[in-house]
């Protein structure tokens, strides 16, 4: 209820408190700004794998217009790759047939994950290589190319490197990092 509330309050309604008059007010705002003030609002709501069924029957009903004859919002749903699953479940029919668009990321390959670090320490202001080879291989290969899995290694390879005042990190401070962390 205090998510339904929430996104009443941010469309700019006074929440109510039954959840039928919350989402009409939800409709009510969403609509309000598209035809009114010629926004589309756009809601992401992430770590939907963890969503329980009963939330997603309501995202269903919630962004029901005029029996899906307008479509006055965008509406992203992000998880981890078994929310694919739990939406081809026959209880969430209704919410996936209203799906119009579906994208499942891959992970990054390995020379991907090499770039994608590397930029990364050109964007913090790096100006020389802080990543051997082997240690951009040994990342590439335990992080299986996640982005997130890889940004929390990286910064772990850094925190050893500067405890163990490394000029470089190597795959040694990677094997360090991985010990500590869980990846």
């Amino acid at each position: 209820m205090d998510f339904y509330r929430g996104l009443a309050y941010g469309l700019g309604e006074d929440p109510k408190f039954r959840k039928v008059d919350l989402f009409r007010q939800i409709q009510n705002g969403t609509e309000r700004m598209f035809r009114e003030r010629k926004v589309t609002p756009v809601f992401i709501l992430d770590e939907m794998h963890m969503a329980k069924d009963a939330f997603l029957q309501d995202l269903a009903i919630l962004f029901n217009f005029q029996m899906d004859s307008s479509n006055p919002f965008i509406l992203i749903l992000a998880g981890l790759p078994h929310l694919k699953t739990r939406l081809a479940l026959n209880n969430n029919k209704p919410l996936t047939q209203r799906i119009i668009m579906k994208y499942q990321f891959q992970p990054l390959s390995n020379e991907d994950v090499s770039s994608y670090i590397i930029h990364h320490l050109k964007v913090a202001g790096a100006n020389m290589p802080i990543f051997t080879d082997a240690a951009l291989e040994a990342i590439a290969l335990r992080s299986q190319g996640w982005p997130r899995v890889i940004n929390k290694l990286t910064v772990n390879c850094l925190l050893f490197g500067s405890q163990l005042k490394k000029n470089q990190i190597d795959e040694e401070i990677v094997q360090l990092a991985i010990e500590d962390g869980e990846f």
